[in-house]
């Protein structure tokens, strides 16, 4: 009786994966490589886009430059013609281009390109504010370039704005690439559909998700774990183009865990939403949301050093021991 080698034992493996690759019914099976966008491609060219926005952070490791206008041609350069293929190959897969020539969509991936970029100073004036609104509202900020260089919150914004802009122009697949991979790196999910005015402040972030129809002011301050978010999904497909976000109007602070659903829910100008706050309707301007009925046990200690006292703040309901 002959023994089967480990060689023959993995052609079988192989032989019965290739075997599940012929079912033809399973989506997964699809052949399409490259019909698709390179994610690998799509994320070198979101980080050459954050050196072009922070011309003087971020170091390009395989080029060497005289002068700033030389990095600028060269870091363009790349993004313009990796971009227009990734944005060929995405529109290809968009319902709108599957009468259309190979000619004429290469004609509209140059011409989105093009209007991209010229909206890149637009991008840079608000990830400025950003900056600003982070530096003014963290004490444990040393500096803008601590904030720019290390911090997650702008990383995901930038990223946001990046994504917005190409989601804006039509391009499906690629803003979405990228901002999963803001996601993956920092814990901040932002849809790249979300409209986000300036000055937009994430303190620490994990775990923040914003959905796509959501809109956000102005100087908006919000801390970690926080949702704003659809009131159900069960419709699926059919709440496509449905706002199904809640509106954040200007000068909002949302503190950590509080989860905001809804689409025709909107946060007042001024408002304060405390931790843990579970909100499906519309809060007014300037008010305050607090959950005020939980209780704070303390164990041990000597009786009379301590006292918990529930008191309102000048940001949010707290309690002071």
């Amino acid at each position: 009786m002959g023994h089967t080698t480990a060689d023959q034992k993995m052609q079988e493996i192989v032989g019965n994966i290739l075997s599940d690759y012929k079912n033809e019914d399973r989506y997964i099976n699809k052949m399409n490589l490259f019909e698709q966008p390179d994610t690998e491609i799509v994320r070198d060219i979101l980080n050459k886009l954050i050196k072009i926005v922070f011309p003087g952070f971020f170091r390009e490791k395989y080029y060497r430059f005289y002068n700033l206008g030389s990095q600028l041609n060269v870091l363009i350069e790349d993004v313009v013609y990796n971009l227009q293929k990734q944005i060929f190959i995405a529109l290809n897969q968009s319902p709108q281009y599957k009468e259309k020539g190979e000619d004429e969509v290469e004609a509209d991936a140059r011409e989105i390109i093009l209007e991209f970029l010229r909206r890149i100073p637009k991008v840079r004036e608000y990830v400025e504010t950003d900056v600003e609104a982070t530096f003014d509202g963290d004490p444990a900020a040393y500096n803008r370039d601590e904030i720019v260089l290390s911090y997650p919150g702008l990383l995901a914004i930038t990223v946001s704005r990046i994504a917005h802009e190409l989601y804006d122009l039509g391009v499906p697949l690629i803003p979405r690439i990228m901002t999963e991979y803001a996601h993956s790196r920092t814990g901040i999910d932002i849809h790249p559909g979300t409209t986000i005015g300036k000055y937009f402040f994430i303190d620490h972030g994990t775990g923040i998700v914003i959905g796509e129809t959501a809109i956000i002011g102005e100087h908006v301050k919000i801390y970690q774990g926080v949702t704003i978010g659809a009131l159900s999904t069960r419709g699926g497909q059919r709440l496509r183009n449905v706002k199904r976000h809640p509106t954040i109007e200007d000068n909002v602070t949302i503190y950590s865990g509080a989860s905001i659903l809804g689409g025709e829910t909107v946060i007042g100008k001024n408002a304060v939403i405390g931790s843990n706050a579970f909100i499906t309707a519309s809060i007014p301007a300037d008010a305050r949301v607090s959950i005020k009925n939980q209780e704070l046990n303390i164990k041990g200690g000597k009786p009379g050093e301590r006292a918990v006292t529930e008191v309102e703040t000048g940001d949010s309901w707290c309690y002071v021991i």
